[in-house]
């Protein structure tokens, strides 16, 4: 179960790389002018990696004002050019693969296997998707729709756009909003989570190293409270990107509105993943465990809600907890390590209550404890799986954001679709069937953003992510993700030339 991993691994060194501050404003690292300091630590040790100053009002001001100021010469950029400038943004993207992904595993505590083999190349897969959807951002043209008028619609990029990155991909996050922003011609002030801001930076020089112009991406790494919501009701931000929980969701869209800022949230998700009796079981289970561990389970479309038609329910519980116990624990930087500890003690301690209360209404069936020995020093957690909840109970209803697995059996396809659908949430969903129009049943009548179909968790650049219901509104990647980072304007043009006297009559009468 546990995997001790290497004694010295190499780790990136964060206070040597960012010795000129955490905050990157006009193309260049400045200290923030909070007054006070943070530290990153090391989720797998317990120990401080790095050591910042944070950003107050001031910075927040003076990021926007650089964003503000590079927006008329980036927005007045061929497509073109701007396409170049991405595509030689992800070739060095590449070249310092491994300085990313180390940084990642350090500041998240995510297995190195995972961070190399998948958030890093798959941020610059993403790079390279919006380098090409640059030059394809179109309006429409059109024809005579009101007797001698011509009329066509323009796409055109909206502003300043003031985004908000959440901890458990902050590299992907990060990306998932700036690519598309700046493909369309915008200018961005991004905050990553204060906890995990260092990947973001490395974003944002290596950008600026490609030749994208300074100003046009900033990063501010304060709190939510100071830095968060200046951002978000800054009368010079136009538009709005926030990623995170439900209920700081909300708070986004209140202090938006005040503004009438364009909006776009990606909040929680509590993925059901739905196991008919025709379903290949052993495909299943190791569905399940992959889409229910990825990242600690710290991922809104991870598998949380396991629903099993009876035939299949106590075997897919038996199987399910012998494969969670075969999963290795340790050092993230360890060549052996499947899964890594959670972002913090404080995640780690919520976890826990959730699994702690559960005993009293379900069986806890396997992990349900923090482990001992070395690891015991960081914010690991052994994963987890909890059978014969209720419906109604809170483990099966709340967001818990660690590596817990719910599982609950069900009898009719009726009831099984019924379930997955009962959630405040609709964020993601997967469904496991041999039978294609049983398959295609559940992907119509799943209310969510993504149903899979045996399988759970793969995304790709070309297709959209987002959510239906209380996991919020607007789509990342994808050509739909592009088109949320534009505004429309409807042109129309008189042919004939000559003064259109009739329209005056129309609303003033004869003179």
């Amino acid at each position: 179960m546990h995997n001790p991993g290497s004694a010295t691994p190499d780790r990136f060194a964060a206070q040597e790389r960012f010795a000129d501050g955490a905050q990157f404003i006009g193309g260049r690292l400045t200290k923030g002018t909070s007054g006070r300091t943070h530290a990153v630590v090391d989720p797998a040790s317990g120990e401080e990696a790095f050591t910042y100053e944070l950003a107050g009002v001031e910075d927040v001001d003076a990021a926007v004002a650089a964003a503000r100021a590079a927006f008329p010469g980036w927005a007045a950029t061929t497509p073109g050019d701007r396409s170049d400038a991405l595509h030689r943004f992800a070739a060095l993207l590449a070249e310092r693969a491994e300085d990313f992904a180390r940084a990642e595993s350090l500041q998240c505590g995510k297995p190195l296997k995972l961070t190399r083999e998948f958030d890093v190349p798959g941020t610059i897969d993403n790079t390279s998707f919006f380098a090409g959807a640059a030059r394809h951002l179109q309006g429409q043209s059109a024809g005579e729709y009101s007797g001698d008028h011509t009329s066509y619609v323009r796409r055109e990029p909206i502003g300043v756009v003031g985004s908000i990155a959440p901890w458990n991909y902050p590299l992907q996050m990060a990306a998932w909003k700036i690519l598309p922003a700046v493909a369309a011609g915008n200018t961005i002030v991004l905050k990553p989570a204060e906890i995990t801001p260092l990947t973001s930076l490395l974003f944002a020089q290596a950008a600026t190293d490609a030749g994208i112009p300074d100003g046009v991406i900033n990063i501010v790494t304060g709190t939510g409270k100071e830095a968060g919501e200046r951002l978000v009701g800054h009368p010079d931000v136009a538009m709005t990107s926030f990623t995170g929980s439900t209920a700081v969701g909300k708070r986004v869209a209140e202090i938006a509105t005040a503004t009438v800022k364009r909006l776009h949230l990606e909040l929680g998700g509590k993925a059901p993943f739905v196991v008919f009796d025709d379903a290949d079981l052993e495909a299943a289970v190791n569905g399940a465990v992959a889409g229910a561990l990825i990242n600690t389970g710290q991922d809104c479309t991870a598998a949380t809600r396991a629903y099993v038609q009876r035939p299949l329910y106590e075997a897919f519980v038996e199987r399910t907890a012998a494969l969670m116990e075969s999963v290795r624990l340790g050092d993230p930087f360890a060549a052996g390590t499947d899964l890594g500890p959670l972002i913090s003690h404080v995640q780690r301690d919520r976890v826990a209550g959730f699994v702690d209360r559960a005993r009293g209404y379900a069986r806890v069936v396997a992990g349900g404890e923090a482990p001992g020995g070395e690891l015991a020093k960081g914010a690991y957690y052994k994963p987890t799986l909890v059978a014969d909840a209720a419906q109604d109970s809170e483990i099966v209803q709340s967001e818990i954001f660690g590596p817990v697995l719910v599982v609950l059996p069900f009898d009719s396809d009726d009831e099984g679709i019924r379930l997955a659908n009962d959630t405040p949430y609709g964020l993601a969903a997967s469904a496991w069937s041999r039978d294609v129009y049983r398959a295609n049943r559940a992907t119509r009548e799943i209310k969510a953003g993504c149903v899979w179909v045996n399988d759970h968790i793969p995304i790709i650049s070309e297709m959209p992510h987002g959510g239906y219901k209380a996991s919020g509104f607007g789509k990342d990647m994808s050509s739909y993700s592009f088109e949320e980072y534009t505004q429309i304007k409807h042109v129309m043009f008189d042919n004939t030339a000559v003064v259109r006297k009739d329209w005056h009559r129309t609303i003033f009468g004869d003179r």
